[in-house]
């Protein structure tokens, strides 16, 4: 940078985390600034240090504690008279917690600012955590007036407008934005493209990438010149670096036009989301690899090929195990699958266990008509047999039911809702099958398993069964499944009533009525389902928090 201060450069760091482990996202970001001597000032994002979203951990006190230090000590090493950092972490004033940025340049802190507005939606519950900081001022770094607002003091125009009136000639803001459907696009063309034309300012957006349990950051981070231009859109799923270049005349600061990256389109970026949070659930979780059960079904067939581009396909160990209602038909589609997708397949029947049961309950259910309790002991097995597979061997168990079923309650607790993780916890029927299409035909971007298709095409176009009774087809107790996602989407993402789908769509009341009802009832088995990636902006769990038992009824 000249001495007259016409010009900057600032390196984006799109990075991933450690939730909790402050020495290895400190030494990350060292090594990124020692990547970038001739850099000026080099961006993080949001909670970089103790990552993102920390949670109740946050609450320790230990942990604010540590992170002063860690930030003191990154400080001291600005000294070298390298690159400033502005760097993301939690402060304590007495009893108070705050989400901060510091700016820290010339061997000290030279400012830190504290969020001001505190997202307390979605997966977001800041103000249960941190309290809010005032309006903040600007930095006056280097001669520069920087703008610094933190990830939600962007989405809203207050904060923003506040430093615009304080001077600001350049925002900057740093976020720790999770994956959503069509969000990526929302952040550039509909959010931030507002506060430029608000301000009339140029801005930095930077976000992160990784998984972090049941979310998932996509990076897309971008920069946007005063004129409301794009000067450079980063890379999705990927870290990346990006050097951006500054320059200072009457009109203000202008961003050198750099590399404009595509960001993926749908069914590809559900894909990633799938891939990307399943490989950091498991190799953050210190599991050499995932165990599986294969039905021949287009729910685990599309688990399988998620594992094996997540993880590759020496890690991924897929388990037929037949009854004696397992068509031939679905071994064949199972091993089909297994042999695309290059992973490990054993079978083990599961016959001589349900005769087991049968014997072991014959007294207690003599004189009962069979029911669904006797399919129930079927998946019951099968969940037990996987867990042993898994408690011997070390691979996590993955579960592999979607949206629609658990939104039904078409699972069985304790059976195939058993293991550790879900990549398609919160992807409807028909993103499954849109899904599993894409993958047939296309090698994602970030495989480790670069191969296509990865299933034989009659476990897409078969119709769904559980196989756990003679001829069982999932329409024989629910509707289509185009029609069942319809009804879900309204009343799970819209929160519509009864009347509001029928309205909408012309089904039949009852029916509504039906599915309605057990979206209610299956409550208690959502609540011990096992944690998997969030793609929509309503998913079970962190999205929407229902209660177990109330009688409320829209229909």
């Amino acid at each position: 940078m000249t001495d007259a201060v016409q010009t900057l450069t600032i390196v984006m760091a799109q990075m991933t985390q450690a939730v909790g482990d402050l020495a290895a996202n400190a030494d990350a970001m060292r090594s990124v600034r020692a990547r970038h001597p001739e850099a000026d000032l080099i961006l993080y994002p949001e909670f970089q240090l103790i990552g993102y979203p920390p949670e109740d951990l946050v609450l320790k006190p230990a942990l604010a504690e540590r992170a002063a230090i860690m930030l003191a000590e990154l400080a001291l090493e600005t000294g070298d008279g390298g690159p400033a950092m502005l760097v993301g972490s939690v402060e304590r004033d007495g009893a108070d917690l705050y989400n901060i940025v510091a700016l820290l340049d010339g061997g000290k802190i030279v400012a830190t600012r504290r969020k001001h507005e505190l997202p307390n939606y979605g997966t977001f519950d800041e103000k249960r955590i941190f309290v809010p900081g005032p309006l903040p001022d600007v930095v006056d770094w280097r001669g520069i007036k920087l703008g610094l607002p933190i990830c939600e003091d962007g989405w809203l125009p207050k904060v923003c407008r506040h430093l615009a009136d304080q001077g600001a000639e350049l925002l900057i803001s740093v976020n720790g934005s999770p994956y959503e459907i069509d969000k990526d696009e929302r952040r550039l063309t509909q959010v931030f493209a507002s506060r430029v034309a608000e301000t009339g300012l140029p801005l930095i957006f930077l976000n992160r990438i990784g998984g972090q349990d049941e979310i998932v950051f996509d990076g897309c981070s971008f920069v946007l010149n005063a004129d409301g231009t794009t000067a450079h859109r980063l890379t999705d799923w990927e870290e990346e670096e990006r050097e951006t270049r500054w320059t200072k005349d009457g009109a203000g600061w202008t961003c050198a036009p750099g590399a404009i990256a595509e960001w993926e389109a749908h069914p590809a970026d559900i894909y990633s989301a799938m891939i990307v949070s399943l490989r950091d659930y498991v190799t953050r979780n210190r599991f050499p690899g995932v165990v599986l059960g294969l039905s021949g079904g287009i729910d685990s067939a599309i688990c399988a090929a998620i594992a094996a581009d997540a993880l590759g396909p020496d890690k991924v160990w897929c388990v037929m195990l037949p009854s004696r209602f397992t068509s031939q038909a679905s071994l064949d589609d199972a091993a089909g699958c297994a042999e695309l997708v290059g992973c490990k397949l054993d079978t083990i029947p599961i016959v001589p266990a349900v005769e087991a049961f049968d014997t072991m309950l014959a007294g207690s259910f003599a004189d009962v008509d069979v029911d669904i309790t006797e399919e129930n002991v079927q998946s019951r097995i099968r969940g037990v047999t996987l867990m042993a597979l898994s408690n011997k061997f070390g691979p996590m168990l993955l579960t592999t039911g979607n949206k629609s079923e658990m939104s039904v309650g078409y699972a069985t607790i304790y059976g195939d809702m058993a293991g550790g993780y879900n990549p398609l916890k919160d992807a409807y029927k028909m993103t499954v099958f849109a899904v599993a299409k894409w993958r047939n035909e296309n090698v994602p971007r970030l495989s480790r398993n670069p191969v296509a298709p990865v299933m034989p095409e009659t476990i897409i176009t078969k119709p769904p069964s559980a196989e756990l009774r003679p001829d069982q087809k999932d329409e024989d107790s629910l509707p289509p499944y185009p029609d069942l996602d319809r009804m879900l989407h309204m009343l799970v993402e819209e929160e519509a009533s009864v009347d509001d789908v029928v309205a909408k769509y012309g089904f039949d009341r009852d029916a509504v009525v039906r599915i309605e009802r057990l979206l209610m009832l299956a409550e208690y088995k959502r609540r011990q389902a096992p944690p998997g990636v969030k793609l929509s902006t309503r998913n079970f769990g962190r999205d929407r928090r229902y209660p177990i038992t109330h009688g409320f009824r829209t229909g």
